[in-house]
């Protein structure tokens, strides 16, 4: 039968069913100009393309986490920098009012100790008077005395001041233990609020000789 025979004997229908297909591509037959492929994804590359984007984006996670983290760790350094600092200073703080505390009650025993000393022992003034002499170098000198402490000192050195020229000037604003001499102008005032002073000021204090309460009442030394 002819080839034309048998399209006249297709209906209308089985007529368009064939020419709407193509015939067969050859494996390496060219593609048409303006003609695009087409192809077809299977499962395993569906599946292959889902696990590259879930990589990609833990990678694109991991890393917006790890800058996070980096940057709450230079906050966190910092405050613990500052808090550091903080304690740093806060124990030098301590640690100064606990060396100045102690020194303040190293002096204030020392200041009572001082206090007894003198009372149990007057004979100590002596030795505080002979050093003044030494220092003023004068023959005429007026030392300024406690009246208790001006009797002590005529009983020791009486006949010898006289001897010198030297005389004795009782007088009770001074506290018992110190004295002042004056000669030519010049004064030496070996009182014991200013021995004190002197010896307080190279420990790096300005403790005064007589405390608050001493000072209002001045009962430190028996008169």
């Amino acid at each position: 039968m002819s080839s034309k025979s048998t399209e006249d004997n297709l209906t209308a229908w089985e007529r368009w069913e064939l020419a709407s297909f193509d015939p067969p591509r050859a494996p390496n037959q060219q593609l048409a100009p303006g003609e695009a492929a087409i192809t077809l994804s299977t499962a395993e590359e569906i599946e292959r393309r889902l696990q590259e984007a879930r990589e990609t984006g833990f990678a694109a996670g991991n890393a917006a986490g790890y800058s996070e983290g980096q940057q709450r760790a230079r906050t966190e350094g910092a405050r613990l920098v500052a808090l550091t600092a903080q304690l740093d200073n806060a124990l030098t703080a301590f640690d100064q009012q606990v060396a100045e505390d102690l020194l303040a009650l190293a002096l204030d025993v020392a200041r009572q100790v001082i206090r007894q000393a003198i009372a149990v022992k007057p004979e100590l003034l002596l030795e505080t008077v002979q050093e003044a002499l030494r220092q003023m170098h004068h023959p005429h000198a007026t030392i300024h005395l406690h009246p208790e402490d001006a009797s002590l000192v005529r009983s020791y050195f009486g006949d010898q001041l006289a001897h010198a020229g030297q005389r004795i000037q009782e007088d009770r604003r001074l506290e018992r233990g110190g004295c002042t001499i004056e000669a030519g102008g010049s004064q030496i005032d070996a009182s014991l609020a200013t021995r004190w002073r002197r010896v307080v000021e190279t420990l790096g204090s300005n403790a005064e000789w007589l405390s608050v309460e001493s000072a209002k009442n001045e009962t430190g030394l028996p008169k």
